[in-house]
């Protein structure tokens, strides 16, 4: 039996399996990254083991250094999570021939299903060549052959771009997965992504454990997923669990995986990848079937048979959301900081690898946590998440909270005929300014908390005061001005009757309705957070802007430099949305490209270079400026008078 377990992974998961484990008795060790020293899965370890460095690639990447944590510290098996190495079938063998027992399938089913191109074959698919596309085959999914989590993804719906696009997802994938192979697959417009959740022991037993729906997803990574996938026909749902345990059949599986579709708009479905890991959204499944999938894994692993032939009836529906950093509204831009504070309502599941205080870097993904609500009936269900995250309160970086709720109570998705284009429809409306009254009364809130700590309500006077004038811009940098007037009555502010004021807690009264809105500060933050409402207060006179030079290309998000257009550099003729600079951050790579054509007559971006937001990375200077200039200077050049031409 196993009696101390090494996770070879960080954040959630980590901590999900330390859960599962502490359960069974089962000691347990984290790896961390110096940019993890600090972190929640290694502070709920019982030991932990330092890999020097930061990047991936030199530590959660390096499949050596882990094994050697487990000789160190004694642990006799090795779960590898997901992402990083749970689907490489060298490392599996690594630790087996280490004596280590491998939480997962056996590394021929690895190699098998975790290479995409593989697993069509294996499942009578051809994968395309890419050298094969024509303009009638458009559009196409750039695709990397291992992994996941939508790295290495590119849709392509111009055969110009596929060169370019290939080459890109290449990169991406080799710098996430060690593997750099990648291949091409219709795109299907409009299409569910569905699929089915299997556990397989040594014994010849597979579960189909029912199927989920993964349709929400941006830059096809999942944001909402639920289980079971709504409004299927059972003779559909017969016939992926067929294709399903057909697969794990043909490779011999053990463990548990995942087996994905798209379905089209008829219902058909096509088969993406299998999965050889535990997937991120396998709580939902947790939920509606009674199980612990982490305790099946290591109970298979332990080489034990499942616990009959067939598995429990799914009951009653699940929902998972996924709390990002990030800015849905900027172009879904990772978001970093201190995350000061997360308080989720009971009633609804947690997952999460972060505690109120820690860092969220640039290094790695930027979920914060999965929020699952399981109820009787999917309506129930989604109301109670929905309802959850409208109460969730996060005081940090800047998160898709908001989208999250409204999206859940989206009438496509309430309906069930949400698909994987829901984003690319509806995000506009998704992430409009809120016009709610907690909204529209923070800057107030914020005000009148601040000014209270010279005396409850501020102090009072016996005459009317002179209006005291507070400036706040909010998180989307929008600016806000608050007045309000102390008389012998209390307070005056735009109508709104204030009943109640502390430093951390304002109670207004606005038509008829009674509100509270909690306030928080935290050290140097800078920031008043009301409620979800984040403000920066303003001086009382505008602050001189910096002037960017004309052309200026500065980085939209904290990252790292991956790379460079090739033969880029100053004095180099650029063409108007020419991709030149890649940044990377928090597993989301974003292209940089030229806003006209010109000339670049600054570069300050080299590949592994760290940058902060609005750092400068370009200059590009537009062909019709240059010529503006050449004018000036022209002119300036040129005799003005009859007696400079005389001189």
């Amino acid at each position: 039996m196993i009696s101390k377990l090494l996770v070879a992974n960080r954040g959630e998961i980590a901590v999900r399996v330390f859960r599962t484990c502490r359960e069974l008795g089962v000691a347990t060790v984290a790896v961390y990254s110096d940019a993890d020293a600090g972190a929640l899965h290694v502070r709920a370890a019982d030991e932990a083991v330092r890999l020097p460095g930061a990047a991936p690639a030199a530590t959660y990447l390096r499949g050596d250094l882990i094994v050697a944590a487990a000789r160190a510290t004694g642990a006799d098996a090795v779960h590898p999570g997901y992402g990083f190495l749970s689907e490489n079938a060298a490392f599996a063998r690594e630790a087996a021939d280490a004596g280590l027992t491998w939480i997962g399938p056996p590394p021929e089913a690895i190699e098998a299903m975790a290479s995409k191109t593989r697993a069509k074959e294996l499942m009578g698919l051809a994968p395309r060549d890419p050298a094969d596309v024509t303009e009638a085959d458009l559009p196409v999914l750039v695709k990397a052959a291992a992994g996941g989590g939508g790295r290495g993804m590119r849709v392509v719906r111009e055969l110009s771009r596929l060169p370019g696009e290939l080459a890109a997802a290449a990169a991406e994938a080799a710098s996430a997965f060690g593997d750099g192979e990648v291949f091409v697959e219709p795109y299907v417009e409009g299409g569910r992504h569905v699929e089915v959740q299997l556990v397989a022991d040594a014994h010849g037993t597979v579960w189909p454990l029912g199927t989920r729906d993964c349709s929400l997803q941006r830059r096809h990574q999942k944001v909402i997923e639920e289980a079971p996938a709504p409004g299927l026909p059972d003779a559909l749902v017969e016939r992926l669990h067929g294709l399903a345990v057909r697969a794990a059949r043909t490779v011999g599986y053990r463990g548990a995986g995942t087996v994905e579709f798209l379905l089209d708009a008829d219902g058909t479905p096509h088969f993406l990848e299998m999965n050889t890991r535990l997937q991120v959204e396998h709580p939902v499944t947790e939920e509606v079937c009674g199980l612990d999938l982490v305790a099946l894994q290591l109970r298979v692993a332990e080489g034990h048979a499942l616990p009959g032939p067939h598995p429990p009836r799914p009951a009653g529906h699940a929902v998972e959301a996924r709390l990002y950093a990030e800015d849905p509204a900027a172009g879904w831009a990772p978001q970093t900081g201190t995350l000061h504070r997360v308080a989720v309502p009971d009633g609804v599941r947690l997952d999460t690898g972060y505690a109120d205080g820690d860092t969220v870097g640039v290094h790695y993904d930027a979920m914060l946590a999965k929020v699952v609500a399981h109820a009787p009936t999917r309506a129930e269900a989604i109301r109670k998440l929905a309802g959850a995250l409208e109460r969730t309160v996060v005081h940090g970086p800047v998160t898709n909270r908001e989208l999250l709720v409204r999206s859940l109570r989206h009438p496509e998705f309430t309906a069930g005929r949400m698909d994987t284009s829901f984003y690319d429809r509806h995000l506009p409306e998704l992430t409009a300014a809120a016009a709610d009254p907690h909204t529209r009364h923070a800057p107030l809130a914020a005000a009148l908390a601040d000014s209270c700590g010279r005396s409850r309500f501020g102090g009072w006077r016996n005459l009317r005061s002179q209006p005291q004038v507070k400036r706040y811009r909010d998180a989307a940098g929008s600016e806000h001005e608050v007045r309000y007037t102390r008389t012998r009555d209390g307070l005056l502010a735009d109508g709104v009757r204030v009943l109640d004021v502390t430093p951390d807690r304002v109670v207004l009264e606005a038509d008829g309705v009674r509100r509270e809105f909690p306030v928080a500060r935290y050290g140097d933050d800078g920031r008043v957070h009301v409620g979800n409402v984040a403000l920066v207060p303003l001086p009382a006179l505008p602050e001189p802007t910096v002037r960017q030079e004309p052309g200026s290309l500065l980085a939209p998000m904290p990252g790292t430099v991956v790379r460079v257009a090739e033969g880029l550099a100053e004095g180099a003729e650029v063409t108007a949305g020419q991709p030149l600079i890649w940044l990377e951050a928090m597993k989301m790579e974003h292209r940089v490209t030229a806003p006209a054509s010109g000339t670049l007559t600054a570069l300050h971006a080299e590949p592994g270079r760290q940058v902060e937001v609005g750092a400068l990375l370009a200059v590009v200077q537009e062909a019709a400026q240059e010529a503006a200039q050449e004018a000036v200077q022209e002119q300036q050049a040129e005799p003005t008078s009859r007696e400079e031409v005389s001189a």
